[in-house]
């Protein structure tokens, strides 16, 4: 029984404990009332299973129902239903009717969503994932608690099943060595992206480029809210900037399976990357939302605050020193119980309401996969404003780029056949991914006519022909041979560029056949010898590697 997104992300988490078993028919229907039905009938059309209307699921019997929320009118329904969570923690207040003032049960554990209108329990099995969660219920209604019974979280065995893969992971995004910073937000007029608007812009550029990767993860009423091409357009200075931008089911929890730290609000998801030991930051402003002494509450309680008036990235500096994984995973261990068995326990469950045997295979939750299309969605940036600390006449420049916006750098650099008219205009470093002939022209050529085209601002014209190898000619000189004589796994080539860019700019001298610049690239050192391009007749069109 789908109602929104969320639901149904959350029983297909689950949908390995009936996995197996050709006893089984699924059926999928809507559950009609929330303002998210839309896009949660398009998520269920993706998911091409076998449909029933809601009129036609009323009138019919089934020998289990499964339902994520207890909103609509289950008690319709004939057959044994079991209740999962939408969310962990169950950390939020339950909304009030207009009007009326709110009290302290929580939303999926008030009675009021609980019980059938003569009392009874809605559910043959309530599941939940902490004892802590089934004694509230009970504080608030016995009969509600009666069917309850401690299972885990299937979404959270889900991410610790998907930990090895981690690595693999962070090489689909092309984190590299940099330190991936995932920022949450729930969704209403308290989430993050209401309350600090600016935050996931403001972290992508002001954070070094080569030392942090950033991501956003929205909450799945987000989703629905705008819809792909809504959010696409909101949120196109991040996109632009580099920001990852992961949808609502798989992709998200691959991220935070890969991620570095978190930055989060009052949403539920922290509560799984406390789980996993990550550093958390608090971006919470406070609100009515929140109940005290949940989980979530705790968990931004003992964590550090991102404090929006300070620089970014001493206080990630700081909290990623200082973090103990232990802290929060204590927290978290006040919302998940059972870690690694939830789809078994459930499978255990289920099976009795079923009255069948089990098949004799083992119930596992499913290993996320690869996010590939996530960086698809968010290519790296074509304009960066670069600082670098070049003198001239050392061999060293540090280099440190961040996507380009309103703050400037001692140059811009951008990709001449990609960025924007207005970066490719005012950039003093134009540089082109070299793939054989540009236009019919040579390197050669391509450089000259680059300089001539953008006499007032381009200072150096620059080829990449591969990730070793450059050939850059600067205005009133002539063209250089670079080759990198060492770089360390994952350095961008076109950091490397930046800082040789830089350290002609500053030379007065004429530059020697074999020099080398050393530049200091997110922590990592690469090493790039200059000398003449072999061929002096010229670069062909083919470019160098032939």
């Amino acid at each position: 029984m789908v109602r929104t997104a969320t639901t149904l992300h959350r029983l297909l988490d689950a949908a390995p404990a009936l996995a197996g078993d050709r006893r089984i028919r699924p059926y999928v229907t809507l559950v009609p009332g929330s303002e998210f039905g839309a896009d949660a009938l398009a998520a269920l059309d993706g998911l091409r299973a076998r449909q029933l209307p809601w009129e036609e699921a009323t009138r019919r019997s089934f020998g289990l129902i499964l339902a994520a929320s207890a909103r609509g009118e289950l008690h319709r329904l004939r057959g044994p239903l079991t209740l999962l969570p939408h969310g962990a923690g169950f950390s939020k207040r339950m909304p009030a009717q207009p009007g009326e003032p709110g009290d302290d049960a929580a939303n999926g554990l008030h009675p009021e969503q609980l019980l059938r209108p003569d009392g009874a329990p809605l559910a043959r099995l309530h599941a939940l994932a902490h004892p802590g969660q089934l004694d509230r219920l009970a504080a608030h209604s016995p009969p509600a608690a009666a069917p309850a019974a401690v299972v885990g979280d299937p979404t959270l065995d889900r991410l610790l099943e998907s930990q090895p893969r981690r690595d693999r992971y962070r090489r689909a995004l092309r984190t590299g060595r940099r330190r991936l910073v995932v920022t949450l937000s729930t969704w209403g007029r308290e989430s993050l992206l209401e309350r600090r608007p600016g935050l996931p812009l403001r972290l992508a550029t002001e954070l070094p480029y080569d030392a942090y990767q950033t991501a956003l993860v929205l909450h799945p009423n987000e989703h629905a809210r705008k819809e792909q091409f809504g959010l696409s357009l909101d949120l196109t200075p991040e996109r632009k900037a580099g920001v990852l931008l992961p949808r609502p089911y798989e992709e998200w929890a691959a991220l935070l399976v890969a991620a570095d730290c978190v930055i989060t609000d009052h949403g539920s998801t922290a509560l799984y990357a406390a789980a996993l030991g990550l550093p958390v930051l608090g971006a919470y402003d406070g609100g009515t939302e929140l109940l005290p002494g949940t989980p979530m509450a705790r968990l931004l309680a003992a964590v550090p605050r991102l404090d929006e008036h300070a620089p970014y990235e001493p206080l990630l500096e700081r909290a990623l020193a200082e973090h103990r994984p232990e802290t929060v995973r204590a927290v978290a261990a006040d919302a998940f119980a059972r870690h690694g068995s939830a789809v078994g326990e459930l499978r255990r469950h289920l099976y009795e309401l079923l009255d069948l045997t089990p098949p004799p295979v083992p119930a596992e939750p499913e290993p996320l996969p690869l996010p590939v299309e996530v960086v698809q969605r968010s290519p790296a940036p074509w304009a960066f404003a670069v600082d670098a600390d070049a003198d001239g006449s050392g061999d060293t420049v540090r280099v440190v780029r961040r996507p380009v916006s309103g703050r400037a750098g001692d140059h811009l650099a951008a990709e001449e056949d990609w960025a924007g008219l207005r970066h490719v205009q005012s950039a003093g470093l134009l540089y082109r991914h070299w793939d054989g002939n540009a236009a019919g022209a040579s390197v050669r050529e391509w450089s000259a006519e680059v300089l001539a085209a953008y006499p007032g601002s381009c200072r150096t014209a620059a080829a990449v022909m591969a990730p070793d190898r450059y050939v850059l000619r600067v205005r009133d000189g002539g063209l250089l041979d670079v080759r990198l004589e060492s770089a360390p796994k994952g350095v961008d080539p076109v950091a490397v560029l930046c800082g040789v860019h830089a350290w002609l700019m500053k030379r007065r001298a004429a530059v020697p056949a074999g020099q080398r610049v050393r530049c200091e690239v997110g922590g990592q050192r690469a090493v790039a010898v200059l000398g003449p391009v072999p061929d002096d007749a010229g670069v062909p069109a083919e470019g160098l590697l032939g």
